[in-house]
Order: structure tokens, then C-alpha cells, then sequence
């Protein structure tokens, strides 16, 4: 590698997209050459601004601390969307990256990123750039992909997402037990606007299905009735539920605002799933005694370091590095990509393997939880689902060093690269 490189986040954060950035910064400084990596501040909107920082100039203690730092908050994220009219922010892109003299762009990101990504590339094809794009990919819902799994088994966030899960729900059966004489139910909100990835993962607290465990997906619709109806069973026999629902389960709707992809936020909403059932469930009356209460996790199943998985960390570094060497080796115009050894399945095993897609197959691309991983009745996942996911939020966690008894996680200085464009309004911001 010769020419400078840069990274960028897109989306919302993961347990461990910082382990890819890492990724991405070893793997180039183990490439070698004249060039420094530069990182845009909040993503896209970063490079729009052209606001850069010096990810070389960082001490290197505080970039190994990023292995195990959650969230975004080292270099930052941002949801802004660049649509099919967006050509002046293209434009902007490539002129920074070329004013910067950057010959390898990464974006770690989902869908939408992997979108941008690959337009970014088509730009500089066109205009005979000497600029190769690579995508790393992240998203904590899974959807990423196809359903049968050939583009990618899993992505990196999601690991560490399901073993939130578990960890969450198997607190939560103790709680339920003890207090289900005066709370006998006990909703659940999962993330996941169209996939049930996250609400499946509930049920690896409770593998051998002892508990009174529902689970409420996007993907089975059946509305509040059948959620209804089917509590108010689980009550009669067994006194108590722990109902876990997708953000995204049809309650009729929840209101409020949309981010900068066009999605709606759950958070920012009239009201929410876990609320609208708890007050359904109230309102018509439970065949138990006390009320059903409701939790709602949030941002805490995408940024709680405490919960990640190893597996899940050391998958997320390997594939920023595994961007690089693609990039390097192999050229533009590919993401980084986990597949499952199948032969190291076939003898119940599990090992991930690192290969590469097309950034125009995977951009834009979403699955949901397949109906063969969902159980007959729709409030359950099957057997070959756990299968699936237990080796992805791994044994033991990896413990996180300490200052002060709390986290210490990395704090980078940030130095900021000169600009050398002329100031810029990104286009969305002119809306």
C-alpha cells in the first residue's frame, strides 16, 4: 500500500465495530508502504465536511483498547442517506478522498452502507480514480444477506447482541419467578424493525424450553389478538409469561419520526411494542392475579460491553482485516464476508471462514428469520436455530481491563487532517 487510506462507520453501532476499525488500521499498517489511515468523523458525513482524523498519529495503546471499546463513540457514526439524486455528494466524496490522496476507502456498515460503498466505487471507475472501495459489514439485526446464507452466515454485532439476550432473559426468568404473584408478565422489547434475529436469541437463555418463554416476531405478524389469546393460554397454565416481542411485531402502530435512512425509529415514537402490548394485556384483563409490566432494553443490546462475545470480537477484527488483504490483493468493489466452515458443521463443530462478495450483490440486500427457524404456532424458534446461534455468543467472556473499577475504554486524540477542498453543505442538510 502506497497511497493513504481512510475509514469510515455507517449506521448504528455494534458491541464491536471497533474491533473492525482495528481490523482495518492493523491490516494496513501490516501492508506497509508510504501511507497513512485516516478515519472520517461520524461517517459519511465526515468525509462530506471533509473532516478527517489522523488514525496513525494515535498512540498505540489507545488503538488496542478499541479491540474490546463498544459502540461508535471513538470516531463516530452518522444515518445519512445518500439516495439516487444524491450526485453532488458523490461528487463530494471522491474529490476529498482524491484530494487526500486516498487509494483505499473502507466503510463498515450494513446495507445501506454497502450501497454507498459501491456507488462511491462506480464514481471513481468512471472518472479513472485510482480508488479501490472495500465494505466491512456490521449490523446487530442480522438482516444482512440472504436467507440462505451464501452471501454471509452472520454479521459482526449480532453475536454479542444474542449473547445480551440471553443473558437479559435468563436474569429475567429469575425475576419473573419470583414476582409472577404480583407481575406474572413480563414484556420483553427486542430490536429488529423487519427481522426476528435478535428476538430469537431470547430463547438461548432457555435452550431445553422449561420456561414460559413467548417470543413474538416480526416475521409472523397475528397482531395483538393473537398475542393476546395465546398470554392469556400460556397463563391458565403455567401462572406466569415472559413475553420478549420484535420493535417491529404489528401492534397496530407506534407513531413517530423516521432517521436519515427513512426508517422508522422505535425509539422516538408515540409509544412503543412492549408498551402497546402491556397496556392491551391490562386493559382487557389477565386470568392471574397483578399486571404485566414492560422493559425495554434499547440502545443498551447494541452498546453493553460487559455482554459481547469473543467469538463475536475476534470475527469483527478479522474481517476489517480481511477487507484489506481483498482490497490489496484482489481489488475493488468487494465486501469482507463470515461463511461457516461446512465441513467443520457437518462433525457439529464451528469454525468461520473469511471470504468475499461483490459490493453490488450484498448493497441494499436484507433477509429475515427463515419460517423453517421458526416452531410450528409462530411463538418459538426450532432447534436448527439454536444450533445456529449458540456458537456465536461463545463461552466465557473476555474480560475487559479496568481503571478505577470501570471500563477503560479507548480515547482517541483525534487530530484532525487539513482540509484542502473548499467548504461544503452536504445535500440533505439544504432540505
Amino acid at each position: 500500500m502506497k497511497k493513504n487510506a481512510l475509514v469510515a462507520l455507517g449506521g448504528g453501532p455494534s458491541p464491536v465495530i471497533n474491533a473492525s476499525l482495528l481490523g482495518v488500521i492493523d491490516a494496513c499498517r501490516d501492508y506497509g508502504g508510504a501511507g497513512s489511515v485516516f478515519g472520517a468523523l461520524h461517517g459519511i458525513e465526515g468525509v462530506l465536511k471533509e473532516e478527517l482524523v489522523d488514525l496513525a498519529a494515535e498512540d498505540m495503546g489507545e488503538l488496542a483498547k478499541l479491540r474490546y471499546t463498544p459502540a461508535s463513540g471513538a470516531i463516530g457514526t452518522c444515518r445519512y442517506k445518500l439516495g439516487a439524486g444524491a450526485r453532488e455528494d458523490y461528487d463530494r466524496i471522491l474529490d476529498v478522498l482524491l484530494a487526500h490522496d486516498v487509494g483505499y476507502f473502507f466503510y463498515i456498515g450494513g446495507n445501506d452502507s454497502m450501497d454507498t460503498a459501491h456507488k462511491v466505487g462506480l464514481l471513481a471507475q468512471q472518472r479513472g480514480a485510482e480508488l479501490a472501495v472495500a465494505g466491512v459489514p456490521k449490523t446487530i439485526d442480522n438482516d444482512l444477506g440472504d436467507e440462505a446464507r451464501t452471501i454471509i452466515d452472520h454479521t459482526p454485532g449480532y453475536g454479542s447482541t444474542a449473547r445480551y439476550w440471553a443473558m437479559a432473559v435468563k436474569d429475567a426468568i429469575e425475576e419473573n419467578r419470583g414476582m409472577y404473584v404480583s407481575e406474572p408478565v413480563c414484556v420483553l422489547q427486542a430490536m429488529g424493525r423487519k427481522a426476528g434475529f435478535i428476538t430469537a436469541a431470547a430463547r438461548l437463555a432457555d435452550p431445553g424450553r422449561e420456561e414460559p418463554i413467548q417470543l413474538y416476531f416480526a416475521e409472523t405478524g397475528g397482531g395483538l389478538d393473537f398475542l393476546y389469546d395465546n398470554v392469556t393460554r400460556l397463563l391458565r397454565e403455567r401462572g406466569r409469561a415472559i413475553v420478549v416481542v420484535n420493535e417491529g411485531y404489528d401492534v397496530g402502530g407506534t407513531g413517530g419520526a423516521v432517521d436519515g435512512f427513512g426508517h422508522l425509529e422505535y425509539g422516538a415514537g408515540e409509544t412503543t411494542a412492549a408498551q402497546a402490548v402491556v397496556n392491551m394485556l391490562n386493559s382487557r384483563g389477565l386470568p392471574v392475579r397483578g399486571n404485566a409490566t414492560g422493559q425495554i432494553p434499547g440502545v443498551l443490546q447494541r452498546d453493553t460491553s460487559l455482554a459481547r462475545s469473543a467469538v463475536d470480537e475476534e470475527e469483527a477484527y478479522e474481517a476489517g482485516r480481511h477487507a484489506v488483504k481483498v482490497v490489496v490483493e484482489e481489488g475493488s468493489g468487494y465486501m469482507a464476508t463470515i461463511l461457516r466452515d461446512a465441513a467443520e458443521e457437518a462433525e457439529g463443530r464451528y469454525k468461520a471462514v473469511y471470504g468475499k462478495v461483490p459490493l453490488d450483490v450484498v448493497a441494499n440486500s436484507a433477509r429475515v428469520l427463515p419460517p423453517g427457524w421458526i416452531a410450528e404456532g409462530g411463538l418459538d424458534v426450532t432447534d436448527a436455530f439454536l444450533a445456529y446461534a449458540a456458537p456465536l455468543i461463545g463461552g466465557d467472556a473476555r474480560p475487559i481491563p479496568m481503571k478505577g473499577g470501570l471500563p477503560d475504554f479507548a480515547r482517541l486524540r483525534r487530530a484532525r487532517v487539513p482540509k484542502k477542498c473548499v467548504d461544503y453543505t452536504p445535500q440533505n442538510y439544504r432540505i
